[in-house]
């Protein structure tokens, strides 16, 4: 697997998004999306996993990491066009599309939305619906971000991130994890919020025809297996895997786990 190096797409509406291709061997080749104030390096542990199987890319949403952070309102649908002008830069028609919490909504979003260019899905602790109080949960998780600083939210985010066992095994990662929260803006943290609030995926569900593999942790308390159990019902024939005792971050937690699932849908679209 060659060094990865960081690359500048500009695209519809002019906003430029930081990516990388990592390249691997033959054909294959995944999208991943990251989880919420997250960035490019959330994926990192599950590329190396991956052992060059695909080339995959992994990039920075807009609001977040290197890519730039224009005014809201944000929207999964709008995070989904991005992937799409991100591949036609890239030069990919089609590819497996994944993501891990935000994330996945912007992958059931894309797969809505761009169903043409989904080889196969991978939807990791996520949801394709908050519930009915999720405008007001997460309005009060931006506004005690605007009030308090992304400093406030750290406790409450790194025990429903990591199981405590990893925490403690692993606080390296947890560590990396918390200095990139930290370093997100305002502004774009609030509206990425908000648009989380708003999402609701869950009519496109049925529509789906693609190889789609949910899997959620068992300590998920965030998106829990009633979330992930609702999606994989809902999308013909989607596979529902449990992973035991592990929280919200399974990419970080759980790579290899994360890896083999990519693996199996790459052999799915094979098939």
């Amino acid at each position: 697997m060659s060094e990865p190096s960081n690359e500048i797409a500009t695209i519809r509406d002019g906003t430029n998004i930081s990516y990388r291709v990592v390249k691997g061997k033959g054909n294959n080749r995944i999208v991943l999306v990251h989880s919420l104030a997250m960035d490019k390096t959330f994926w990192e542990p599950t590329v190396e996993a991956l052992g060059g199987s695909a080339d995959v890319l992994i990039f920075d949403c807009r609001g977040h990491g290197a890519s730039d952070k224009s005014a809201g309102p944000y929207s999964v649908e709008l995070f989904a066009d991005d992937i799409a002008d991100l591949m036609d830069h890239v030069g990919w028609p089609s590819a497996v599309v994944a993501g891990a919490s935000m994330g996945g909504c912007v992958a059931l979003a894309f797969a809505a939305n761009h169903a043409e260019r989904v080889q196969a899905l991978g939807l990791f602790d996520t949801t394709a619906w908050y519930g009915e109080d999720a405008p007001k949960t997460w309005a009060e998780r931006a506004n005690k971000a605007l009030a308090e600083g992304m400093g406030a939210l750290v406790g409450f985010q790194k025990t429903r991130w990591f199981s405590d066992a990893f925490r403690e095994a692993d606080p390296d990662v947890v560590e990396k994890a918390i200095a990139v929260f930290l370093k997100n803006e305002l502004p774009a943290y609030a509206a990425t919020c908000a648009m989380l609030g708003n999402a609701d995926i869950r009519a496109a569900l049925p529509k789906f025809d693609f190889p789609c593999r949910v899997a959620v942790g068992t300590e998920d308390y965030a998106t829990p297996l009633e979330m992930a159990r609702a999606m994989a019902d809902n999308i013909p024939g989607a596979s529902l895997f449990i992973m035991e005792g592990v929280r919200h971050f399974t990419p970080l937690e759980v790579p290899g786990t994360i890896a083999g699932h990519l693996n199996e849908l790459v052999r799915a679209i094979r098939a």
